[in-house]
């Protein structure tokens, strides 16, 4: 099988011939851009100090390029949207350097500002004429949103200032779309995932909106989920409005990109912390669960895309309710979480969802264990998920920094090892 072959049996829960892999293609299925650089030198793929691209700068990601995606046997590409979670496109490359010396490139609006702090600060659409709305840390390796609102006056909230940044696809966005989709399709075998943006309701890590030069409305985190609770009908008026703009851009993309598109990836709001759920299910099913399956209906009733959520944490009392609500995939497995044993999710959620993710656990073992830790835990993981189909490989969430270069090797050389069916279990 090619790529795109391989993808589309294991979603349709069906074992292909090997595991598809993922590397990248969502902005939660890639890696800090330190370790694409390691990963990069242990492969040879690049002289020493060759630096890395940042395509996401809110988590500092590091490209994937074709070539690295070729040495690991990557089956999936993303294609994401023009601009980023500060407001510029990935144009202009200038270099820049942090990380421990990492040697890196940066858009031409990643412009930052040093603090006598050591923090770092970044603006939105790079223009530091404006109130900064990043800071990373000193010694850090993100970008922390930085809340930007005024106190909140109930009787003056209007549901319009939080919908200040979804609206209709413009022309260029949809002609890049259609252009990279076709691109992709052409000229590539591999499965394709497309982000549009505007499909997640309630992403909290979309609630401060760094992007906007001045955002009005509920933009503090902290009071962000006491409105889940206290102003519901504000919340339910903000995701019914979001839906309906996104059902027409999924109409527009669907007109330019037909069923050339695999997956779409839908949210990345996480409902789950690492020993229960975020919310209950009875908000999740009065606030959520409507809106999620209006847009998932209508992608299932007009495409042939699979529908890919993310949420981290601890989510068993949720996951039926994903299901109902008409998701496809559910990343990144985060079997680490209270509750979340991979045998017993398996057994029980299997059936209706793919599992994208799930791989090793970014938390502990591929920075602080040993290449034969993430070797163990690779193969384990692959019994657990694999059997059946309905599984595409991914670490759990994103790759972090300050990760050996030999646990990274061990991670894709384990994978490759494996990745061949029938699955030994």
């Amino acid at each position: 099988m090619n790529s795109r072959e391989r993808v589309r049996r294991a979603l349709d829960h069906a074992e292909p011939d090997k595991i598809p892999l993922d590397l990248g293609a969502a902005p939660v299925s890639g890696m800090h851009v330190q370790s694409v650089y390691r990963l990069r030198q242990a492969l040879g793929l690049d002289a020493p100090g060759t630096p890395v691209k940042i395509i996401d700068p809110f988590q500092n990601l590091g490209e994937i390029k074709p070539d690295l995606a070729d040495a690991l046997s990557v089956d999936i590409i993303g294609i994401w949207p023009r601009k980023g979670l500060f407001g510029f496109e990935n144009t202009g490359w200038k270099e820049w350097e942090a990380f421990e010396g990492t040697p890196v490139l940066v858009p031409e609006g990643y412009n930052t500002q040093p603090e006598p702090d050591g923090s770092i600060l970044l603006y939105p659409e790079g223009d530091k004429s404006l109130e900064p709305s990043g800071r990373m840390p000193a010694g850090g390796w993100y970008f922390d949103a930085l809340i930007r609102q005024p106190p909140i006056d109930d009787a003056n909230l209007n549901v319009e200032d939080n919908l200040e940044e979804f609206t209709p696809l413009s022309e260029d966005d949809l002609s890049v779309f259609e252009q990279e989709i076709a691109r992709a399709y052409e000229q590539t075998d591999k499965a394709i995932l497309v982000n549009i943006g505007g499909t997640a309701l309630g992403d909290i890590a979309l609630v401060p909106a760094t992007w906007l030069r001045h955002p009005k409305g509920i933009r503090d985190v902290e009071e962000w989920y006491v409105s889940l609770l206290t102003r519901q009908d504000y919340i339910a008026e903000l995701f019914d409005r979001q839906s309906q703009i996104a059902l027409d851009n999924l109409r527009r993309l669907y007109q330019v990109a037909g069923d050339c598109i695999d997956v779409l990836y839908m949210t990345g709001t996480d409902f789950g912390g690492q020993q229960q759920p975020l919310i209950s299910p009875r908000v999740y099913q009065k606030l959520f669960k409507p809106y999620h399956k209006r847009l998932n209906d209508w992608i299932h009733e007009n495409t042939t895309w699979k529908t890919f959520m993310h949420t981290d944490g601890s989510l068993i009392p949720l996951i039926p309710h994903f299901i109902e609500a008409g998701f496809d995939i559910l990343n990144p497995v985060q079997w680490t979480a209270k509750n979340m044993d991979p045998r017993e999710i398996k057994a029980r959620f299997g059936g209706d969802l793919v599992f994208w993710g799930g791989g090793v656990d970014t938390q502990k073992t591929l920075p602080f264990g040993s290449p034969a830790d993430v070797r163990e835990e690779v193969a384990a993981r692959i019994r657990d998920f694999a059997p059946g189909g309905g599984y595409v490989f991914n670490t759990v969430h994103n790759v972090q920094p300050m990760v050996p270069a030999e646990n990274l090797l061990a991670l894709y050389e384990a994978f490759n090892e494996q990745r061949n069916y029938p699955i030994k279990v």
